[in-house]
């Protein structure tokens, strides 16, 4: 599946998205097989990204409608990875194609207190509503069971969702003992602070140099959290500033460490904490 052209993105930025949605994607299952999230681009009537669902199941028009994002590319990439973090489905950018993707009505609720509602519209307000359709409700016409077709098809995303709130939820574990090594970590940033790094700090020639840093906290996948702090290589001219050359790191994204060190374990909100420290990230940036 071909990558669409981002609108308003410099080309290096869009191969730098990409290769981070492919990282993203690695390990997860063939759209073929599970279906996948799809970040649609903006169109002249809708400004913003949006998310729907592609699913294998139905034998046509098997694309559904999720939720608007945002109008900016990185921002809605953030809002679908976090949604979508712990499904095994893939994340893809796709145009938006009116014959695959325009409703038909066989979403459109008939019956009951939601009559004339979309699907997605109810799973916003009353998603118990959305899973009795899907595995309650008994079909009479053709066009019910593809009715209630789609809605386990929602009621998937649902839970695909649910899962991060599970994952949050959990406490975790400490991922090793203090000066133990990790390897292979694949993590999902949760917060980014840029701060000065007080032992780097000096004044050259009159003029403060800010050696800044950007403290991040992480889960891994079973939920597990982490912190680590990855040091800007060159000085900035003003505190809590990132130098122009430096990559940002951005809550929603996901990087791979090749290996680090366990610098110390702690609790903090009643989460357990791994400190990481001498990182060696997969793709440094």
């Amino acid at each position: 599946m071909a990558n669409p052209t981002l609108p308003d993105v410099s080309p290096a930025e869009q191969d730098l998205l990409y290769s981070k949605l492919n990282a993203y994607n690695e390990g997860r299952a063939s759209y073929k097989e599970a279906g996948a999230y799809l970040v649609v681009l903006p169109r002249p009537d809708r400004p913003a990204y949006s998310l729907w669902i592609y699913s294998p199941l139905p034998e046509r028009q098997a694309i559904f409608y999720l939720c608007e994002l945002s109008v900016d590319i990185n921002e809605s990439l953030r809002m679908a990875s976090t949604l979508c973090f712990y499904s095994s489905r893939r994340l893809l950018i796709v145009e938006y194609n009116a014959k695959r993707m325009q409703s038909r009505g066989d979403d459109l609720v008939g019956f009951g207190k939601y009559q004339g509602h979309f699907l997605h519209e109810v799973l916003r307000i009353d998603p118990a509503y959305v899973t009795w359709i899907a595995y309650k409700f008994q079909p009479r016409i053709p066009k019910q069971e593809r009715f209630r077709q789609i809605a386990r098809i929602y009621h998937s995303a649902y839970t695909d969702f649910q899962r991060r709130k599970t994952h949050l939820k959990n406490d975790g574990r400490f991922l090793g003992k203090p000066g133990d090594k990790v390897e292979g970590l694949t993590l999902a940033l949760t917060q980014v602070r840029v701060e000065d790094n007080p032992y780097k700090t000096d004044i050259r020639n009159g003029q403060p140099r800010f050696y800044v840093r950007q403290a991040i906290k992480a889960n891994d996948p079973a939920g597990n959290s982490v912190s680590f702090r990855i040091n800007a290589r060159t000085p900035s001219n003003s505190s809590c500033t990132l130098p122009a050359l430096e990559h940002a790191f951005r809550p929603g994204e996901t990087i791979k460490i090749k290996s680090a060190r366990i610098d110390r374990t702690y609790t903090a909100g009643g989460t357990k904490y791994t400190r990481l420290t001498h990182l060696r990230l997969e793709s440094p940036e």
